[in-house]
């Protein structure tokens, strides 16, 4: 990926977000760093920026059409353009298929699949017309069919498996000839205030197989669900 280029991610002031934020930075992109709290986020750029990293903060609430809207203005507004978007941002409710609460679905829809497809459909139009993209899309094995959905976490799972359905329907939709692609990733079990104390795999971890997957070269793949840069089934 060129180092000219910049990158949009979304939940990136902790946890695996902020481990791609990192990453980016460490690599020369320049980040954007969504964050639902502003002050929270310029905390967590302070790092990335005393390593030598460029990071710009966005107050960024993907549950809310308005901030992914304002937030589209503002860059267009600083001719920021974002070549590399990864939905990051998720939440995590308890319950099965029959004790998960409406509030619960409503949550885990919102913010793990609407809000990344809204987050598309403001960004990648644009990826398309300027002839690069990629799009990232942090998902789970918890949302895999073939991996065995977490029935202990109903919402979740069904949200994820849709986020999946987000990729395959995106990538089918590409017009041939720009070098725009779109993939999912499961991080695995990871050390997160989501994940808890006990998951054996760090944030650093996590993030590998976004880091790759929002700077494929040309010839990276498309359409795609991986985790450890590897393929994982549906």
């Amino acid at each position: 990926m060129d180092t000219n280029r910049t990158a949009l991610v979304t939940g990136g002031n902790r946890g695996i977000g902020l481990a791609i934020c990192e990453g980016l930075a460490d690599r020369g992109v320049h980040v954007v760093m969504g964050a639902r709290d502003e002050e929270t986020g310029e905390d967590a750029a302070a790092s990335i920026r005393e390593r030598g990293g460029s990071v710009r903060v966005e107050q960024l609430d993907v549950i809310e059409t308005a901030s992914i809207e304002a937030c589209k203005e503002r860059l267009d507004a600083d001719d920021v353009a974002v070549d590399a978007l990864v939905n990051n941002a998720g939440v995590y409710p308890e319950g099965d298929a029959l004790g998960v609460s409406i509030d619960q679905l409503d949550q885990a829809w919102t913010v793990n699949t609407r809000g990344p497809w809204l987050l598309v459909k403001a960004f990648v139009p644009d990826m398309i017309e300027r002839g690069y993209g990629r799009v990232v899309n942090v998902s789970s094995g918890s949302g895999s069919f073939g991996e065995g959905l977490d029935t202990n976490h109903a919402a979740y799972s069904a949200a994820k498996a849709g986020l999946n359905a987000l990729t395959m329907t995106l990538d089918n939709a590409l017009p041939d000839g720009p070098d725009v692609k779109v993939n999912s990733m499961g991080p695995g079990w990871v050390h997160t205030r989501m994940g808890g104390e006990a998951a054996p795999r760090t944030p650093e971890e996590g993030a590998d197989t976004a880091l790759w997957l929002a700077t494929l070269p040309e010839d990276g793949p498309s359409g795609g669900f991986f985790r450890d840069r590897e393929r994982i089934p549906w």
